[in-house]
């Protein structure tokens, strides 16, 4: 009988909600100064975004968990009698993580490892990594999850606006940037998660506000499913928060509700804070 086991990667922000499932969860390290920090367990979002605040001069960088350290992990998923695992990594676009869990598969021999490339980061992968957990948990076979998986990642998106583009542009994270040479750091463009994860500039945005407004604006237009999930996922952007989840509930009234989550250390260490992203599931019909 096969028993199908659960991984994420850190940079879902799978640790920021509340579940019951079983999930093995793979972190990055924050490299702040001369301090490491493993997401989530040496540092929360909140703090991570307040030292910040405090230390500007510093640059933050970030290490993916080595492959070793993924081997071990499947190693012991095997030792507890796990005959599949399933491994929904952020987007290969956006870290070698996905690379890394490939490699330790091949190191491994008795357990099945499927390795799935989310394309995408932050909520939607961590909405992958639940809806796998429902379904194993249902006892549903692993090709069945990963249909799911795969349809999941053809129907969602992010529009993201960034306070800065230097955090982006430091960590080699912005794709497609020629047209913004000369004005990179001048401009607050809105930017796209692109059909292959990677964060692509979509429109020259000279302010932070007309950035959101755009970004509501464009979301509004081109997003006219009546079964869909809308959420806010942000780097510390209180300031404007609640002012973009209006924005959303006045351009889609039916939604009712629009929940937000945190960037976590690693994935703010690229987006810089005040980073703000409005995103969408449609729903299976």
């Amino acid at each position: 009988m096969s028993k199908i086991g659960i991984i994420a990667c850190g940079n879902s922000g799978i640790d920021y909600l509340d579940h019951d499932y079983d999930i093995r969860v793979i972190r990055s390290t924050l490299i702040f100064g001369e301090e490491e920090y493993e997401d989530f367990v040496d540092i929360k979002a909140e703090d991570f975004y307040n030292m910040l605040n405090e230390k500007p001069e510093l640059h933050p960088t970030t290490a993916q968990a080595a492959t070793g350290v993924i081997l071990e992990h499947y190693e012991k998923m095997k030792e507890e009698g796990f005959t599949d695992i399933i491994f929904i990594t952020i987007s290969s676009g956006l870290s070698g993580t996905y690379e890394g869990a490939k490699i330790a598969s091949t190191m491994i021999t008795g357990v099945n490892i499927q390795v799935f490339d989310s394309l995408s980061v932050s909520y939607p992968q961590a909405y992958m990594t639940l809806r796998a957990a429902e379904m194993a948990k249902e006892g549903k076979k692993v090709t069945e999850i990963i249909d799911e998986l795969v349809w999941i990642r053809e129907h969602h998106g992010i529009f993201v606006s960034v306070d800065t583009l230097k955090y982006l542009v430091k960590n080699g994270r912005l794709s497609g940037a020629q047209g913004f040479v000369g004005s990179l750091l001048k401009v607050k463009p809105m930017l796209h998660l692109s059909r292959d994860g990677r964060i692509e500039p979509v429109e020259k945005i000279r302010t932070r506000k007309k950035a959101m407004q755009r970004m509501l604006d464009k979301f509004a237009a081109e997003r006219k499913e009546k079964d869909i999930e809308v959420f806010i996922a942000h780097a510390n952007a209180h300031d404007v928060l609640e002012e973009v989840r209006q924005g959303l509930l006045e351009r889609r009234p039916e939604l009712k509700e629009v929940k937000d989550y945190p960037l976590t250390p690693v994935v703010g260490a690229h987006a810089g804070p005040g980073t703000i992203a409005i995103g969408w599931i449609v729903k299976k019909k």
